[in-house]
């Protein structure tokens, strides 16, 4: 169960760093929801956007993310969000690409699914143009997390990075934890052909006791389901095991 006490003091130990835009994130209960609104600056510094690999110019953002105060679990897992969270510090965490394998894409990447081999972010990040801190800017000038920011994380007191769309908490602690997602053996059966070497989403399996995470990187400990960010793939919860809520990041 969320606490909301404990959730206003995380955030008020976040410390808010003047960069380009100063972060500006609050936290408000709305009925039985928790909502974590801000202007979707970062409490650290940001890489340089627009750069050679990311055309795109951060703006600033009115952002509202809201999730259950108390988590209850679902009858089916829930997948293909694409914001699959929120920091304490109010940013959306959104692992995926719009990328997939084309043979006739600029780097042989383009926006049509038909091959069924999405682009992996954290394979090759600068490629992407991802700053250090594992985030980069879409085309709306939304910075977004795909991997763990190490800035980020040492604002933080905890474990506790952030919520899940259905309310569950969202932890880092890579002594203890681990994914038990791991590279496929052999070669891809379809064009881009080659190994199975990150590139893509599908290189990857779930190979149950590999790790200490289940299929959707959590675990229950002390009665409680929580989710984990990893430093291997898939980085942050790619799935969710709690009743979401489909309206969990709005932008007005």
């Amino acid at each position: 169960m969320l606490r909301f006490t404990s959730l206003i003091a995380a955030v008020a130990l976040t410390p808010m760093i003047a960069t380009a835009h100063e972060n500006d994130v609050s936290v408000t209960r709305q009925d039985d929801m928790i909502c974590i609104a801000s202007n979707g600056a970062p409490n650290h510094d940001m890489g340089l956007f627009p750069n050679r690999a990311n055309p795109n110019a951060f703006a600033l953002q009115t952002l509202t993310f809201c999730f259950p105060d108390t988590p209850q679990m679902a009858g089916a897992v829930t997948s293909e969000l694409m914001t699959v969270g929120v920091t304490l510090s109010g940013l959306p965490i959104r692992p995926y690409t719009a990328g997939y394998f084309d043979a006739n894409g600029r780097g042989g990447i383009g926006r049509d699914p038909a091959s069924g081999w999405r682009q992996q972010a954290m394979h090759d990040p600068r490629a992407l143009g991802m700053d250090d801190q594992n985030a980069h800017v879409d085309q709306s000038g939304l910075y977004h997390y795909h991997g763990v920011s190490p800035d980020y994380l040492a604002s933080v007191s905890d474990t506790l990075i952030g919520y899940a769309p259905d309310g569950f908490e969202i932890h880092y602690a890579p002594e203890q934890q681990t994914s038990s997602w791991r590279l496929r053996d052999g070669d891809r059966a379809t064009a881009p052909f080659g190994p199975h070497d990150g590139r893509f989403e599908e290189d990857f399996e779930f190979v149950a006791g590999s790790g200490t995470l289940d299929a959707c990187n959590g675990t229950t400990g002390d009665g409680t389901y929580l989710y984990y960010a990893t430093d291997g793939y898939p980085y942050f919860p790619r799935c969710f095991v709690g009743v979401v809520n489909t309206d969990f990041m709005r932008r007005n």
